[in-house]
């Protein structure tokens, strides 16, 4: 079915009102919602480029994509200084984005959550309420295959400074991702509290468990069942524990903040 301008402004509202969503949770798993990233992507052929240029700085894109404006009453903190929302991304009242960010068309933020400088959320990237997004992170988006899953960051998960989190990555609940850490489809994480690597679901998407706490790590290279004797070894992340008292505490926002 051919999509109209119409079916497109109206289903982009939806989704700045967070009442359309492009994944959601249903019976404890994440599901995609195909057809609003195909309304999405129609709205790229729906609108022509045009001038939206602001004082100084040129800005030239599809008129279907201009900035995100927003009304106090939104609730919202976007402090000065250059961050950008896109049309069709959502912020919950409550959340907090500091200079210079940027939050792209289909993203969801949920209540209470920060979004600190220099952070890119991606398309359709779904960020759950209460977490702290730590400066220079980057949250990988995806618009094609429509099909595709989003990298999602679920409730109240602690993502540390420059880290990378990409290609349908879930992160679940209270995870807390320490700084420098990357993650993609193709990361193996080792839970060092089992001794075991976490592969992929049965999706191909790799989970960061509940609670878990990552870090930085690296593992030998094994060619024959046996480490390489040149002693180098690859990037990995790993699991150092599971969440506790003295974890949520270090990582705890001040409420004076919010």
């Amino acid at each position: 079915m051919e999509i109209t301008l119409e079916r497109f402004n109206e289903v982009i509202e939806g989704l700045e009102k967070g009442e359309i969503r492009v994944a959601e949770k249903k019976g404890g798993q994440w599901v995609v919602n195909k057809w609003v990233k195909e309304v999405i992507l129609a709205g790229f052929k729906l609108g022509a480029v045009t001038d939206m240029s602001q004082g100084q700085f040129p800005f030239f894109d599809k008129a279907t994509f201009p900035v995100r404006q927003f009304k106090a009453e939104d609730g919202v903190r976007i402090v000065p200084g250059g961050s950008s929302i896109r049309r069709g991304a959502y912020l919950a009242p409550g959340s907090i984005v500091m200079p210079p960010a940027y939050v792209n068309v289909g993203a969801y933020v949920g209540e209470g959550t920060m979004v600190d400088s220099h952070v890119t959320i991606g398309s359709c990237a779904q960020v759950g309420k209460h977490i702290h997004i730590s400066a220079s992170t980057q949250i990988g988006g995806v618009l094609e295959p429509a099909g595709a899953m989003p990298t999602i960051i679920e409730d109240g998960a602690f993502i540390g400074g420059n880290c990378g989190i990409y290609e349908g990555t879930i992160v679940q609940e209270g995870a807390v991702v320490a700084s420098g850490v990357i993650i993609t489809s193709s990361t193996a994480i080792f839970d060092a509290t089992t001794g075991e690597f976490i592969r992929r679901n049965a999706d191909g998407r790799v989970v960061v468990p509940r609670g878990a706490v990552v870090v930085s790590g690296s593992k030998p290279i094994i060619r024959g069942g046996k480490p390489l004797e040149s002693g180098v070894h690859l990037y990995c992340p790993v699991i150092v524990k599971y969440r506790d008292e003295k974890t949520s505490g270090s990582v705890q926002l001040e409420d004076l903040l919010r």
